[in-house]
């Protein structure tokens, strides 16, 4: 189900972003959102370059708080930087939401993750 959650909301829910808030050029808006998804080339530099239960935010350069400070300021530049910032701020909340369902089902998983204190503190608050 995990799997499922996470590829959807990096490929099928940026079309309905791009439908609802870009629908005058909804398709140039969809393959920007999709562009976005180049983000995840930093995951190449870390080794082992796959691992299943790592979680990616604050792990790899261009997943880190820095970054998305910097996926923030692009939001009040014109288009198209404000839907690459767009893109690339709900890829870090896709992959921010695969970090807690990681976490929910295995504790132990995330403990030597960067984020690890952030998502426990958000999983007791949701209550998961």
């Amino acid at each position: 189900m995990q799997f499922v959650v996470h590829y959807f909301l990096h490929f099928g829910f940026p079309f309905f972003i791009a439908y609802i808030f870009f629908r005058k050029n909804w398709k140039r808006a969809y393959l920007i959102l999709l562009a976005t998804m180049l983000v995840d080339l930093d995951h190449l530099v870390a080794n082992p370059i796959f691992q299943e239960n790592r979680c990616s935010i604050n792990f790899h350069p261009l997943h880190t708080f820095y970054a998305m400070a910097f996926y923030v300021v692009l939001l009040f530049f014109r288009k198209p930087f404000n839907n690459i910032g767009i893109g690339l701020l709900f890829h870090m909340l896709t992959d921010f939401i695969d970090c807690l369902m990681t976490y929910s089902k295995c504790t132990d998983c995330l403990v030597s993750s960067p984020i690890y204190e952030s998502l426990q503190s958000i999983s007791q608050f949701l209550g998961i």
